[in-house]
């Protein structure tokens, strides 16, 4: 996932990174990072990357003080801060500082949505965003193994309730096995019923390696990881 954000995030302008906090999928309630500076006032000063003054990004901070920074990430969802996780990642020592107008990270659409981990059906082959969600996924459950997140990888469903769906439910089975879905079974009813007796429907799609996770507990993990590597939030 944090790979998918910073190829996504790294589309925007040079001046600075700005991320919307609802390109990932996200659940969970909403605690606080320990590691996370949370912001107070919002006099940041704001200058090109690259031009004479881009040492003046300067923010005031309610646990903290100012300081001089060489880039901006706009943005404490998961993107911003997976964003920030991985340039810090590959540029050590880099005055790096995250700018988040709430008082939590992952306070908006991180932290509330239905927390699926994705498996990359719905895509069109060939695709970035099927490449980075195949990816995400094992990347997803290493890093989650890696700081103790909870998570269930619980499988998932995709039923045509009826004969008129079918046509497209063997369409998503096709990009599936095209963009490199793991695993995915084609079934009858009798075999999903198995699955869930309660589900009614005449095909179905399993994907075994959906999953669901607290995407708001990842996001904090993630401005711990930024704190660590020096950066600011």
């Amino acid at each position: 996932a944090d790979k998918a954000a910073w190829t996504m995030a790294m589309a925007s302008t040079p001046a600075m990174i700005c991320s919307s906090r609802g390109m990932l999928s996200a659940c969970g309630l909403i605690g606080k990072a320990s590691a996370c500076v949370r912001t107070g006032t919002r006099n940041a000063k704001m200058e090109t990357l690259g031009s004479p003054a881009h040492r003046s990004c300067t923010r005031a901070f309610s646990t903290a003080k100012g300081g001089e920074y060489d880039l901006a990430v706009v943005g404490g969802g998961i993107v911003g801060l997976a964003t920030a996780r991985e340039i810090l990642a590959r540029n050590p020592g880099l005055r790096l500082a995250v700018l988040e107008k709430e008082s939590e990270v992952g306070f908006h659409q991180t932290g509330h949505n239905s927390g699926v981990i994705h498996a990359g059906i719905y895509y069109p082959p060939g695709s970035l965003k099927a490449k980075l969600c195949v990816e995400g996924l094992d990347l997803t459950y290493k890093y989650c193994d890696e700081h103790k997140i909870p998570y269930k990888k619980c499988g998932k469903l995709i039923v045509a309730v009826n004969d008129s769906e079918l046509d497209g439910l063997e369409a998503l089975y096709k990009r599936g096995v095209a963009n490199g879905v793991k695993d995915m079974t084609f079934m009858s009813r009798e075999e999903f019923t198995k699955i869930e007796p309660h589900c009614k429907g005449v095909r179905a799609i399993f994907s075994p390696h959906t999953g669901i996770v607290d995407w708001g507990l990842v996001a904090r993990h993630y401005a711990q990881d930024v704190a660590a590597a020096g950066g600011s939030v």
